[in-house]
């Protein structure tokens, strides 16, 4: 039975590890989100599962950035703020026992031995990488401020991931 579960166990994390939060607004699985702060400041989040990399979490909200600066008429912006973290979550599986035993009945006596195993549950830790940027866009590239061009960075990071 320990076997079985094991397995079951295993096979749940061989598929959920392609499961990695993919680009898309928020849902379950995570995703990005925005808030405009003013016509041309804009506050992006992204919240990666616990099968995402920081990094991809960063690009993420950097590519949303990017098209977000593009559809509201922007062609760069500059990251004013940005901060990045990870939360951990755990999972304990249910431990499980199991009891054998025997008994004989020997004339007026009565014999059992039994022997009990148990089995602790095993603890699985996620972490989950959530990244946000507070960005301000501007339609020509202002002096003496580092800026991303945001045609460049989507092509780039859709290229990266193959996002079509």
């Amino acid at each position: 039975m320990k076997l079985t579960t094991n397995l079951l166990a295993v096979a749940l994390v061989s598929f959920v590890v392609g499961c990695a939060t993919p680009y898309q607004s928020t849902s379950l699985r995570g995703g990005y989100s925005d808030t405009q702060l003013a016509p041309d400041v804009f506050r992006v989040y992204f919240r990666g599962n616990a099968y995402t990399a920081m990094e991809r979490a960063q690009d993420f909200a950097l590519l949303h950035a990017a098209e977000l600066a593009q559809s509201h008429g922007f062609s760069c912006f500059a990251v004013v703020d940005e901060s990045s973290s990870t939360s951990v979550h755990a999972f304990t599986t249910p431990g499980q026992s199991y009891t054998s035993g025997s008994g004989m009945v020997a004339g007026d006596v009565v014999t059992y031995s039994g022997q009990t195993t148990y089995y602790p549950g095993q603890t699985y830790i996620f972490h989950k990488p959530r990244t946000g940027l507070l960005i301000k866009c501007f339609s020509e590239k202002p002096e003496r401020i580092y800026t991303f061009d945001a045609a460049f960075l989507v092509q780039s990071l859709r290229q990266k991931y193959g996002l079509k």
